[in-house]
């Protein structure tokens, strides 16, 4: 495991020790293929377990969000944070959090931060990827959109993970669970680790 610069139990999110650790196996396994690229930033938790890799293999992280929230983060949703809440805008507000961690941490020459949402950069992006990280938003259009965006940028052999992939409808949300079905199902994929609620799986 690639050691973290900073206490990740200090930044907002809710990746564990147990994901995030094997979030580093996947990365690193893919890494001599491309950069790896997340869906998904929130105020950086998985973007400093993920950076510690990029440090120490020498290659990049790309971070992409549009910083707004996903749809359960939103006022009067469960995940709501009131913290990340710009009032001079009206809107949630999670990239000057994500700034702060990746220069707390040290990581600002090896994660680069990219705002915008994710189907609009996916159609014009052209490097192929090593490592692919999806925990974007939980909608089956956003998550649908960032499969099928993301997944054909990946280099064969690269890896994927998907986070929030709970088989039980009563664990969580299932969009995630069924982009990771279709995956396995569309014969591209085979899976290499379940870690609490993170499939990871390699392309053919």
């Amino acid at each position: 495991m690639f050691e973290l610069p900073i206490d990740v139990d200090e930044i907002k999110g809710f990746l564990d020790a147990a994901e995030g650790s094997a979030l580093q196996r996947a990365f690193r396994a893919g890494a001599a293929l491309g950069p790896g690229l997340e869906i998904g930033a929130y105020c950086g938790k998985s973007a400093v377990w993920l950076g510690a890799v990029a440090k120490g293999l020498g290659t990049t992280l790309f971070s992409v969000d549009h910083h707004r929230g996903s749809e359960e983060n939103q006022p009067g949703w469960e995940y709501h944070d009131p913290d990340l809440w710009d009032h001079s805008v009206g809107a949630m507000d999670t990239l000057p959090h994500l700034r702060r961690t990746l220069r707390q941490a040290g990581l600002e020459d090896h994660v680069i931060p990219v705002v915008a949402k994710s189907a609009a950069l996916a159609s014009l992006w052209r490097t192929p990827l090593g490592f692919l990280f999806i925990d974007g938003g939980h909608t089956m259009e956003a998550a649908l959109g960032d499969y099928r965006g993301w997944t054909p940028h990946l280099a064969p052999g690269g890896v994927l993970a998907i986070h929030d992939v709970f088989p039980d409808p009563a664990d969580g949300g299932r969009p995630p669970f069924e982009i990771y079905q279709r995956a396995l199902a569309s014969d591209l994929f085979c899976e290499v680790e379940a870690v609490k609620s993170l499939r990871v799986l390699r392309k053919q």
